[in-house]
């Protein structure tokens, strides 16, 4: 496979000739085919067409979680590594080792192999450490170094004790800034860098609106980089600006070349549900269940599916999904988790709160309002129930500026879920901390931060924990420099 002879020539930026960068630009634009038709003919730098192609196969299985796939490409990993293995070491070879070692990582992650991924991750630290010592200044190790930074810093507390067992640290702070200034650097890695970036600032710190504006600043260099969409979609979800998100999802539709986004279905059901398009809701879940090829998501696509018949008042339907939902997939992936502990309540959900809900979620919150004050108390006859309304009242009066009200209801939310095994006090007292931050109370911010540490389970526990930590260590890291 590697007859070609390695041209490593120390290139402290990393910057791909112009046939190989037009390859690249396939592979970040989620168009593998393309990209190996260019990767075919291409006769220059061998370790730079290595990195490539690993990138274009991770990219191939974590976008479309197409498991089958793995195994080839798992083969590729392995004789890339031999062959690297036989070379004198360099910058290049050592960034290289490291780089494949986290891809394999993250497609063991995917796979659901928490193990196998540990000890690929530990092996490109131990590259990435190497390469730091003989080579500081070799610049595209910024992105192997910052990211692993990012995934051992936020690990979750059930994985700590490991990471320690390895000797891992890992810090969120100082994985952006490197990543930050790979972003802001003459390598063609720097593309990378920024949806790395961008990514961190969304899922970790939960600095959606920032994540947002900076991909659709990216999308204004690179209008029909499939992969900055998909990440823009995400972000603009997550930042309740679900018009903007679909806006996002009619450009990816009109590219027909490229690799199948089957996930975009889901999220187009999400956004659907959110905007009580129950019908038009159901029929993109369904798209999603019958051509996605993992059983990720699965679960939560049924309870959703069940959740759109339910406030379409179609008992018979939503009980069926209801049902199919409890022996689909797994419930790995954390809106799967959720919906396994809904599921086995064993009973439907409050329909009222449900659109309030959603249509929080979605930014709809005249809809969100207009369904909230038909709520009477005879609505709510469990204690669950009256915590999720205050929860819900607060989530709509923070979205909505109305400041003191959140705060309001958010410790009400905290209060009434005591030990209860709801995620609602754990988010109250994340929020909580958010909104103490931006107004410089730094030391209520620390209090609300190190509570929603402390509920002991929920749904969302490994994600609102991440968080939780990732704001005390700013906090410290902020405190140390004062």
């Amino acid at each position: 496979m590697f007859s070609w002879i390695a041209n490593a020539n120390g290139n402290e930026d990393w910057k791909f000739d112009a046939d190989l960068f037009k390859a690249y630009e396939c592979v970040v634009n989620l168009n593998p085919d393309k990209a190996n038709e260019l990767l075919a003919r291409y006769t220059g730098n061998t370790l730079h067409k290595m990195y490539v192609q690993t990138l274009n196969e991770t990219l191939q299985i974590l976008i479309t979680e197409d498991h089958a796939k793995f195994a080839g490409f798992d083969e590729n990993f392995k004789e890339r590594l031999k062959y690297l293995e036989g070379l004198a070491p360099s910058a290049e070879s050592l960034f290289l080792q490291a780089e494949i070692h986290l891809q394999r990582g993250f497609c063991y992650l995917n796979l659901g192999q928490e193990l196998n991924a540990v000890l690929s991750i530990r092996k490109a630290n131990q590259f990435v450490y190497d390469c730091q010592k003989k080579f500081p200044a070799f610049i595209p190790l910024k992105k192997t170094a910052g990211a692993i930074q990012v995934m051992v810093g936020s690990v979750p507390e059930k994985y700590q004790w490991f990471m320690s067992l390895l000797g891992m640290r890992g810090s969120v702070m100082k994985g952006q800034s490197l990543l930050a200034d790979l972003r802001k650097s003459p390598s063609s890695l720097s593309i990378e860098a920024g949806i790395l970036y961008f990514a961190v600032k969304g899922f970790i710190n939960q600095q959606f609106a920032e994540a947002a504006e900076g991909i659709n600043d990216c999308l204004k260099d690179q209008p029909g980089n499939r992969l900055l969409l998909f990440m823009g979609v995400n972000m603009l979800v997550k930042d309740a600006r679900s018009e903007e998100a679909l806006q996002l999802i009619h450009r990816i539709d009109q590219q027909t070349q490229g690799l199948p986004m089957h996930y975009i279905n889901y999220l187009r059901g999400e956004i659907q549900l959110q905007k009580g398009e129950h019908a038009r809701s159901i029929e993109s879940f369904k798209k999603f269940i019958d051509v996605y090829p993992s059983i990720s998501f699965k679960k939560d696509a049924h309870f959703k599916i069940a959740l759109n018949y339910w406030l379409m008042n179609d008992t018979r339907n939503a009980q069926l999904y209801f049902d199919k939902a409890k022996i689909t997939g797994t419930a790995r992936a954390e809106p799967d988790r959720y919906a396994s502990s809904q599921l086995e309540t064993g009973s439907l959900p409050n329909k009222k709160l449900t659109k309030v809900r959603f249509s929080t979620d979605g930014g709809y919150y005249k809809e969100a309002n207009a369904a909230l004050q038909t709520i009477s108390p005879a609505d709510l006859p469990a204690v669950k129930e009256q915590t999720e309304y205050y929860y819900r009242k607060a989530r709509l009066a923070h979205r909505t500026g109305e400041l003191s009200a959140a705060k309001l209801f958010y410790r009400q939310s905290i209060d009434m879920t005591k030990n209860n095994p709801w995620y609602f006090g754990a988010n109250a007292a994340l929020q909580l901390g958010y909104i103490a931050k931006e107004q410089k109370d730094f030391a209520s911010a620390r209090k609300y931060f190190e509570l929603a540490l402390s509920f002991p389970r929920h749904e969302y526990k490994n994600s609102i924990d991440s968080k939780a930590r990732t704001e005390l260590e700013l906090l410290n890291t902020a405190k140390d420099q004062s």
